[in-house]
């Protein structure tokens, strides 16, 4: 038993996080660039890299002009993608979490057709029932309004202060700290664990299935 209230909330990111796409988004990010004549860097594409995808294209230096252009062309190359898997131990770790309580989400920059399709396919549609997607009519990381909206949703509105956002950028762990919510970052291609603290996590992990059992502790391993 885990001495916490009822209804405590844990949201996660989606890319990145939970499933290994950040492969597949960087590829169809570097063929949009090349194809707006914009070349391409790994140190500027991660100091540049925002969930409000038109604001990192104009970062990268997308003329205006070529922005719709930008975002269509980069959902026809992302939605080829077929090798996409969740990172190892994550379906047993949100089942870890859904046993012992915690009432779960998702906020993700992602489309909502392409997220719903992936959460379908990997069985984790029923265990991240509420979920705020990039293409919603709502404010973009690292503005509060998602993770408030989800919090709501799960009925965990009132204790955001006991509410835990799980994600790999930097934004994620501004919006987390915007509501008042514990940070958790996971390392990626796009943060570090310096990166990941300096913008307010709480405590960094490798993976979500690390964190988690850090969480609950592993069970039948004597740890």
């Amino acid at each position: 038993m885990h001495d916490r209230p009822a209804r405590d909330a844990i949201v996660f990111d989606w890319d990145g996080t939970l499933v290994d796409t950040l492969a597949a988004v960087l590829e169809a990010n570097v063929r949009v660039l090349a194809e707006c004549g914009v070349e391409f860097d790994l140190e500027r594409y991660r100091a540049a890299y925002a969930p409000d995808w038109r604001l990192m294209y104009q970062r990268l230096g997308v003329p205006d002009d070529r922005l719709a252009f930008a975002g269509r062309r980069w959902l026809e190359l992302y939605h080829d993608t077929e090798e996409l898997q969740p990172f190892p131990g994550t379906e047993a770790a949100l089942r870890r979490l859904a046993g012992a309580g915690y009432v779960l989400g998702i906020v993700t920059a992602g489309d909502r057709e392409i997220v719903e399709a992936q959460l379908e396919r990997f069985g984790f549609a029923e265990l991240l029932p509420v979920r705020v997607f990039g293409d919603d009519d709502i404010a973009a990381k690292p503005h509060p309004e998602p993770l408030l909206r989800v919090l709501e949703e799960l009925g965990a509105g009132r204790r955001a202060v006991h509410a835990r956002y799980v994600g790999d950028a930097p934004d994620d762990m501004r919006m987390a700290r915007a509501v008042g919510a514990r940070g958790i970052g996971i390392v990626s291609m796009l943060a570090d664990r310096g990166d990941l603290m300096s913008a307010g996590a709480a405590e960094v992990h490798p993976s979500v299935a690390a964190w988690v059992d850090d969480l609950l502790g592993l069970v039948g391993s004597g740890g």
